[in-house]
Order: C-alpha cells, then sequence, then structure tokens
C-alpha cells in the first residue's frame, strides 16, 4: 500500500517520552491523534534520528529529526447511495445533516446499506477523511435511528480530530426536544425519591447515574452507580398537555453524550419518551386527561419523540463559532398540533 512520509523537527524544550513529543510536534496538517501516533510507534513506523523506534516511553532528544510513515488511505468497503439528505452547512472540513427519523448513522450487522454513511459517500465523492487508514466520513458521534435532527460529520482528517477532541471534552452544545409522559416537577414527592435525579434552580430537572449495557438485553442501556460510564443529562418543561397535565414537552441537554442517554434517563426518572418501546415509552393515559382525538395520536406515534435541535461547536479548523438549529420534523409538529388544539 502507497506510504507517505510526514517529516519535522522536535522542539527545543521536548518533554521526556517521544509520543507526548510527537503530539505536540507534528504537523497540524498530518492530523494525527495522540493514539494513533502511539500505534504508529508501536508498528515500527517512525524513525529518530534515522533509527526506527518502537516504544512510546522512548526519550527523545531537542533538535531530533523525526520521519513517520503512514498509509495512505484506502477506498472504504462501504458503498455510495444516492439517497437525499437535508444539508445545513457544508464547507471543505464538515458538513451538518439533519438526519431524517428511521435512518441509521453507520452501517452494522442488519442494516447493511440506505445508511447516513451510504450518502454521505455519494454526496462527498473523494473529499473525504482519511482517519484510521480509511477513506469514509468521520463520524464522531451518533443519534438513534428513530431521533430526527442535528449531525455533524468530519470530511478532512483535522476536523476529525478537532471535532472528536471536543466531544471528549464534552464542549459541544447540543438540545434535544423530547415529548414525554407526566411533568417532571421539583415539589413531586416521588422524584425527589428516585436515586440520581435532583433539581437544579428555574425546576431544571438534573439526572445523574452511570450508563452501561443492559445485562441481558445488549440492544439496551441500563442505569447503574458502581461501573459503567458517566452519564449527566439536565431538562426543563417547556409545554403541558392534558388535564391534569399528562404529557411534557421538554428541553433536554447533555453534559455527557452516552447511547441512548436522554431515553434511559427520562425513563429511570419516570418520565419515559411518548412512543419508545424500548424503555417503555408505552403508557396508558387517564380517559379524561386528553381528548380522545389526541389520546388516539398519542397511542399511533411511531417512534420515540426526540430530535436533536440544536447543535453548537468551533469549527475545528477556523476555531469560528458555529451554532445550528433544525425545526421539529413534520410527525412531531404534526402531534404537538392535535394536543394543543385539544385544550383550546
Amino acid at each position: 500500500m502507497p506510504l507517505r512520509q510526514i517529516q519535522f523537527f522536535i522542539d527545543a524544550t521536548p518533554p521526556q517520552r517521544l509520543d507526548k513529543a510527537l503530539a505536540r510536534d507534528v504537523p497540524v496538517a498530518a492530523a494525527l491523534s495522540r493514539t494513533r501516533l502511539g500505534r504508529l510507534i508501536e508498528s515500527g513506523a517512525v524513525t529518530v534520528d534515522g533509527t526506527t523506534v518502537t516504544d512510546p516511553k522512548a526519550k527523545v532528544a531537542a533538535g531530533a529529526d523525526v520521519t513517520i510513515e503512514v498509509e495512505e488511505a484506502r477506498e472504504s468497503h462501504i458503498l455510495p447511495e444516492p439517497i437525499p439528505l437535508d444539508i445545513v452547512f457544508e464547507d471543505a472540513h464538515l458538513i451538518v445533516v439533519n438526519k431524517l427519523a428511521g435512518m441509521v448513522v453507520h452501517p452494522a450487522p442488519g442494516t447493511p446499506t440506505g445508511t447516513l454513511v451510504n450518502a454521505l459517500l455519494a454526496h462527498c465523492g473523494d473529499d473525504l477523511s482519511g482517519v484510521g487508514g480509511m477513506k469514509r466520513p468521520g463520524i464522531v458521534h451518533r443519534i438513534d435511528k428513530e431521533t430526527s435532527g442535528l449531525l455533524v460529520v468530519a470530511k478532512s482528517d483535522a476536523a476529525h480530530h478537532g471535532l472528536a477532541a471536543q466531544f471528549e471534552a464534552h464542549s459541544v452544545e447540543r438540545y434535544y426536544q423530547a415529548l414525554v409522559y407526566g411533568v417532571p416537577d421539583a415539589n413531586d414527592p416521588r422524584l425527589r425519591g428516585v436515586r440520581g435525579t435532583s433539581f437544579e434552580p428555574g425546576n431544571i430537572l438534573k439526572i445523574t447515574t452511570q450508563l452501561a449495557r443492559h445485562r441481558t438485553d445488549r440492544q439496551r442501556q441500563a442505569v447503574l452507580f458502581d461501573g459503567g460510564r458517566h452519564a449527566v443529562t439536565r431538562a426543563r418543561t417547556i409545554e403541558r398537555f392534558g388535564t391534569p397535565p399528562a404529557l411534557a414537552l421538554m428541553e433536554c441537554w447533555l453534559e455527557t453524550g452516552r447511547t441512548h442517554q436522554i431515553r434511559v434517563h427520562l425513563a429511570h426518572a419516570g418520565h419515559g419518551l411518548v412512543g419508545d418501546p424500548t424503555y417503555g415509552g408505552r403508557r396508558t393515559l387517564a380517559r379524561a386527561a386528553l381528548p380522545e382525538a389526541a389520546g388516539d395520536a398519542i397511542k399511533a406515534f411511531a417512534r420515540q419523540a426526540l430530535h436533536a435541535a440544536v447543535l453548537g461547536f468551533d469549527h475545528p479548523v477556523t476555531g469560528e463559532k458555529m451554532r445550528f438549529e433544525a425545526p421539529l420534523p413534520d410527525d412531531m409538529a404534526q402531534l404537538l398540533t392535535v394536543l394543543r388544539s385539544g385544550l383550546t
């Protein structure tokens, strides 16, 4: 496979370890993360002053001449498909897409085609990141198949690494809108007894737990308080529906971004999403809570009522502040219209 060489010199005041020195001094245009650099060192792809070094912890001298050999990105095995995309923003480095509900982000067993990645390969052509040695869109975060809304994808290696760093640092702004059963309230004694839930000023519900794969159902996530990955969700009520209030439209935002986080956290708090069969979102509402048409519309809603409405981040190459908003998709907007019409 063709190789490209990246050559540069170690700064006059290097750290002791080779991997740290490379991470600091490698040209930005090379777009090599510290993790990738460590792998390249161990594979024998790095020479220092003409000598191959395979120990990431090896000492390196100031002014050392470094050469890194990197494989040119090969073509992806995933096939491009001319699937229409709702593109909100695009430049040479990244693309922001408003994903439709029902579209899987990345091919997987059982869903080899028809995904966002298949569509992006067709749309972007050769203008793609080669991170990991494969030409492909740089998927740095995902939203569930049946969740609609905003997603940013890297087209260049530099954008891939820069966006991934922001997601890892939890500095990306992500707001969702969700329709849930019940109305979370700081005065609800039941909620005060749910471990991991609390309220912040402004009646903002905060849910703090660990999340991990369910022990018996690998398609689900489970709330834990020992082990797993730290997860924090905040949510506030935007609108109430029913008499007494039986449903709430909520704005949710993520401090962390774990698989199914909003869905499993709100279900843990006793406020599962309308239309979410995985986490118990299909409830029986009291007959008097909503007009018949509204109750029927809730029962018929065919997916979790969750939409990624706002996405904000620093452009990973230019540093420009970027913020995008996507209106509710037609199915959620129509459901809310039905709910509101029953209250007038």
